[in-house]
């Protein structure tokens, strides 16, 4: 059994995301907070296995509670949760320690699947680790993922790189395949984790 202890400013993302999380029949317990000084506070009185913190584009509040919590707490599990073209907050949140990251729609299944999946990777991958049997992006998917991460759209890719929207939609298909993601977000956030991109 998981417990869980969810950050937002916003009443109603923390609401939401209880609800779903209720649903879930791992999670034992949530709790919830609003702000990064709420949640250094009750992580410290008692640690949640996993954290769920919001992040909003153009706002770095919820990187800022990433980095603080990790910085006092290094072992915690933390997952991001936004908007899925939100690249820039994923990729922050990433390089601070965050072991993954959440759509703001993700369904129970994904939910379960995410959690799953952070409880079982024992630590992070730093760059400068190998990523020994795992399938190798090419140096062009690797460019793209780049681009993603840097929230470019597929067609402002393409003309960085002189290749068609066509193309670039091919080589991302190809990148998510590869590292096991279904969308932009996940694909910048598995980057981010396996030192692809910085």
């Amino acid at each position: 059994m998981t417990s869980v202890l969810i950050c937002d400013e916003r009443r109603s993302a923390r609401d939401g995301l209880n609800r779903v999380m209720a649903s879930v029949p791992s999670v034992s317990g949530i709790d919830c907070v609003g702000s990064g000084d709420e949640l250094l506070s009750r992580y410290g009185r008692e640690a949640a296995d996993v954290v769920l913190i919001g992040t909003q584009r153009a706002l770095t509040s919820g990187i800022e509670a990433t980095r603080r919590l990790l910085a006092i707490h290094p072992s915690a599990v933390v997952i991001v949760f936004g908007s899925p073209d939100d690249t820039a907050s994923i990729a922050a949140a990433i390089a601070c320690g965050a072991r993954g990251f959440l759509r703001w729609d993700a369904t129970q299944p994904e939910i379960v699947a995410a959690l799953a999946d952070t409880l079982t990777s024992p630590r992070i991958p730093s760059p400068r680790d190998a990523v020994d049997g795992q399938a190798q992006l090419t140096e062009r998917e690797l460019q793209v993922l780049r681009g993603m991460s840097q929230g470019q759209s597929n067609g402002e890719i393409g003309k960085e790189l002189f290749l068609s929207e066509d193309t670039i939609k091919t080589h991302a298909r190809r990148l998510f395949r590869k590292l096991g993601a279904r969308d932009r977000a996940q694909a910048v956030a598995v980057g981010f984790r396996r030192g692809l991109v910085a």
